[in-house]
């Protein structure tokens, strides 16, 4: 428990504002809410998500995970989701941090941590079991000294350049000997399942504007159409066709409040062809039409926290 204290203290102590805050710290996030949030969808980018303090929910799809102090989440693809934190309060906000995975980083240390297969034999086959790309793990106690250890380095900001590297590999380190280290070798290893998804997901977040067919991204994916539907529905949780609906409809809401466009205007741009079907989806998953659902997050922009971390 002492560990989870420290991280929670430090995390407190460089967080001042309501939030997601970005640190010297190449990658890293820090969180702190002092109220409960309403849910907000976005993209959760491959990253490992720890809370010191609260609990928080994450919808992908109609799965839904909830974590607190004694979890983490790891996501291993550019997932849309839905995030709500539902426990946090003034005296006792929610602290979280986000360390946005290097990929390259984690790909080397596979390399020299994870044990070979005997001579002759093959890993064990992909199962549904680790397919997922978004799951929870224990933050056992060794995790949680690296964490404090590198947000702990906020305090020298003269030593981030040397230590943190250091502390970032101890910390990935903890993470492939834990609990879902199996997962991130599958999702590593160049031709899996989650590394031949993760490569139709890229395809669809490039083109996601443009119609596009099944079977070109099943040419990209390096799958046939039959084996993308599958995997893509078991690590996504949805269908190609249904991942790029999510993503055309959060762009259009970034649009319309960060640019100012109109309905009409983004729903073109995120490539709708009808106004009111886009309006109708809108409303499906952000709750509200758009000309609402965005005067409701410029009025009460800390009700409607980051989904991710």
């Amino acid at each position: 428990m002492h560990r989870l204290n420290d991280l929670a203290a430090l995390i407190a102590q460089h967080t001042d504002s309501e939030g997601m805050v970005a640190t010297a710290i190449p990658r890293l996030s820090l969180v702190r809410l002092s109220r409960e949030t309403e849910p907000a969808p976005g993209v959760q980018q491959p990253s490992l998500c720890i809370i010191a303090q609260g609990t928080k929910q994450v919808l992908l799809a109609e799965e839904v995970f909830e974590y607190g102090p004694a979890r983490h989440l790891i996501a291993s693809a550019d997932l849309p989701i839905t995030g709500q934190v539902i426990e946090a309060t003034a005296e006792k906000p929610y602290l979280s941090l986000r360390l946005d995975l290097d990929l390259t980083a984690l790909s080397a240390m596979m390399m020299e941590v994870m044990p070979k297969a005997p001579v002759g034999q093959a890993f064990p086959p992909y199962t549904k079991s680790c397919g997922k790309a978004l799951c929870l793990g224990r933050s056992d106690p060794q995790l949680l000294d690296a964490a404090v250890r590198l947000v702990r380095l906020l305090d020298t900001p003269e030593d981030i350049p040397f230590l943190a590297p250091l502390a970032e590999r101890e910390l990935l380190y903890r993470l492939m000997r834990g609990d879902q280290g199996e997962k991130l070798r599958r999702m590593l290893m160049p031709e899996s399942r989650l590394s031949q998804v993760n490569r139709a997901i890229a395809w669809i977040r490039q083109n996601f504007d443009k119609p596009f067919s099944v079977e070109r991204v099943a040419e990209e994916a390096r799958m046939s159409t039959s084996s993308l539907h599958e995997h893509f529905r078991e690590v996504t949780a949805m269908s190609p066709l249904q991942y790029q609906k999510q993503l055309r409809l959060q762009e259009a809401r970034r649009l319309i409040l960060s640019e100012a466009l109109d309905a009409a205007s983004a729903a073109h741009r995120v490539g709708y062809d009808s106004p009111s079907q886009f309006s109708r989806e809108y409303r499906r998953l952000f709750g509200a039409p758009p000309i609402q659902d965005v005067s409701r997050l410029k009025t009460e922009p800390a009700r409607y926290a980051p989904a991710s971390a």
